[in-house]
């Protein structure tokens, strides 16, 4: 796949413990990203954050909450992530929990595989 240039960025924030079926959703959606041929996906941990709810997460104080954010970012072209945000909603939807789904500009100046790869 060639990437360059102009692209798009979302990112989909939700918590460490929202699942569907068991699964947690960031796996689900990375799985799908995938499934969908996108160019990749990165999954971050959040150290600290809150929500629409304001519940405080805080990696330092299991006491706060043990639901720490989670972040998942996508970089395509701008048809392919469109193509892909109703499927993110409706994994959202489906699992019953909240979230967020944010879309940038973003420029690709490189996406290679590595010679090792």
């Amino acid at each position: 796949m060639r990437l360059y240039g102009e692209g798009k960025l979302i990112r989909i924030f939700l918590g460490e413990m929202d699942r569907k079926d068991n699964e947690q959703l960031y796996k689900t959606m990375v799985l799908k990203a995938k499934e969908f041929k996108l160019a990749g996906a990165t999954v971050s941990r959040g150290a600290m954050g809150f929500g629409p709810d304001s519940t405080f997460s805080n990696s330092r104080s299991v006491k706060l909450s043990d639901d720490l954010p989670m972040i998942i970012e996508i970089v395509d072209t701008e048809a392919n992530i469109r193509k892909f945000i109703p499927i993110v909603e409706q994994i959202l939807d489906d699992a019953g929990c909240g979230g967020m789904i944010t879309i940038e500009n973003a420029e690709v100046i490189r996406y290679l595989r590595g010679k090792n790869a």
